[in-house]
């Protein structure tokens, strides 16, 4: 999961693009950079870090340009950092493009023996980013004979990105001289929206991966990119829009709804804090089969992305809901910790409790999902050391069997606390009294009962059910292999997803 931004402006883009970036923060913490163009030039700084420790002032002064694009990377647990796999990404040949991705390509290793026998073309780093790049440099080449590009041979060249590439992507890029480009891949896995904004000089273009920075820049909601469709702005303000995949199906990832959009976000249509409202419906009614409603005494979320869960949650049963929990935003994130000892101790940092809403009191902890549950354990022992007499656990996602594939950063399967466990023996092993786990079919129904004809989604974490029908045992056998094992080291970048880490480990606030 990473964030991305495009946009063709009357002005220079460089502090629209860091203001954009900055409201994608939660999308990636890792790496950020920009590019920005002026006619046939291309300028672009990335980094490591956080937005607003890759750009200074003098790096900002050197992005001009009236049209640019944008990346925040994800981070990788457990791998030093390479600069070179920071994105955006920048070929030469045959037309200067850079590109910056969100997603992982599944057929990556193919891809790339491709480039060396076929388009000969190389590859610089382990990042599938850079294969895709240069996927779509030879489709431009093929579609264009070499010389001059026209909108038909742009919407050909993603036809052919299309044809060849597997897996999930949202892309923005910028081609010298001609415009941007941007496209979603056919079942719509990652998300990707664009807006206007009127200006006296023109129509103002922005393309992102959330609608809240299309929100907070002042532009206009379009609509969402169709899946499997490509949208090109011109230098000149026009846009174009076609569907370039053959068999295009709407299958969202189901888990941007359970945690990693911002609940003020609009992700195709669904708004996430009504989806997030809804799983807290369904959780409260799985609630009250499997705890006596009598024997909670307040309803406490961990921050923060459950919050909306646990509010609509408490007020169906009628049970007060309380923030007993305080979090210390600058404590970093926990599943990037070396080892469970730094993540236990960094949990206790990161959270507090409010001592008087445990005191005494039966209490049931609400969580967005539960992936390795080092956290899990460690909130369950914070709230009976502030005095709970008991603490139940509701999860407002299902179990997490699987491994993801698709760009979200998850361990392999042996590290998932529900491999091999029941409800039971999970509830066991982070020390509650009991466990609610959210049904997956009510976890659809959240979104579907917002938008009806939003019925298939990416849930394979959850269920094994792949969407790309391209993964199999061996595939994910192969992937944990070359991760490490139980040990969960890789060390590719945090959204290039090279083929040598397609599966990577969830990136939760409350999870490891």
């Amino acid at each position: 999961m990473c964030g991305i931004l495009g946009v063709v402006a009357t002005s220079p883009v460089n502090q629209l693009l860091y203001d954009g970036l900055m409201v994608l923060q939660h999308r990636g913490q890792d790496a950020a950079g920009i590019a920005t163009a002026e006619g046939n030039t291309f300028n672009l700084h990335k980094g490591p870090g956080l937005v607003r420790d890759v750009f200074r002032t003098r790096n900002m002064r050197a992005l001009p340009g009236n049209w640019g694009i944008g990346h925040v990377r994800y981070p990788t647990a457990g791998s030093a950092y390479n600069f070179a796999e920071a994105q955006p990404f920048y070929v030469n040949s045959p037309f200067g493009i850079v590109l910056g991705h969100n997603g992982n390509l599944t057929n990556a290793e193919q891809l790339k023996g491709e480039m060396f026998r076929l388009d000969r073309r190389h590859i610089n780093t382990n990042s599938d980013s850079e294969v895709l790049l240069n996927v779509l440099a030879h489709e431009l080449q093929c579609s264009s004979h070499g010389y001059e590009l026209d909108v038909d041979s742009i919407f050909q060249a993603v036809a052919g990105v299309h044809r060849r590439c597997r897996g999930a992507y949202a892309v923005v890029a910028l081609i010298a001289g001609y415009g941007l480009v941007a496209f979603r891949d056919p079942n719509g896995i990652r998300p990707l929206v664009y807006g206007k904004h009127e200006t006296p000089e023109g129509t103002e273009y922005l393309i992102a991966s959330e609608s809240v920075a299309l929100d907070t820049l002042g532009f206009e909601i379009v609509r969402d990119i169709e899946p499997g469709e490509a949208v090109f702005v011109s230098l000149d303000h026009q846009i174009y829009t076609r569907q370039c995949a053959q068999s295009p199906t709407y299958a969202p990832c189901i888990f941007e709804y359970v945690y990693l959009a911002r609940p003020d976000s609009v992700i195709d249509g669904v708004s996430v804090y009504e989806a997030r409202l809804a799983m807290g419906e369904f959780l409260a009614e799985k609630v009250k089969k499997f705890i006596p409603i009598e024997d909670i005494d307040v309803v406490i979320p961990i921050p923060d992305s459950s919050r909306p869960a646990a509010m609509q949650l408490a007020q169906v049963l009628g049970i007060p809901f309380r923030e007993g929990f305080v979090k210390n935003r600058y404590v970093g994130r926990t599943f990037i910790m070396p080892g469970q000892s730094m993540r236990r101790k960094s949990v206790r940092q990161k959270l507090n409790t409010v001592g008087q809403e445990f005191k005494g009191k039966k209490v049931l902890l609400v969580d967005d999902s539960i992936v390795r549950g080092t956290t899990s354990r460690e909130i369950v022992e914070m709230a009976r050391a502030a005095g709970a007499l008991k603490v139940y656990f509701a999860s407002a996602a299902p179990p997490v069997r699987f491994p993801n594939v698709y760009g979200i950063d998850m361990p392999t399967r042996a590290e998932l606390i529900a491999t091999g466990r029941d409800d039971a023996g999970i509830a066991e092993e982070i020390g509650a009294d009991a466990l609610v786990y959210q049904e997956l079919d009510a976890l659809k129904q959240s979104i579907t009962s917002i938008r009806g004809d939003l019925t298939v989604f990416d849930a394979s974490c959850f269920d094994g059910c792949y969407v790309t029908g391209d993964i199999d045992e061996y595939y994910l056998d192969a992937v944990e292999g070359k991760r490490g094992g139980k040990s969960g080291k890789n060390d590719d970048d945090g959204d290039g997803r090279a083929s040598q880490q397609l599966v990577l480990q969830l990136a939760s606030e409350a999870q490891d």
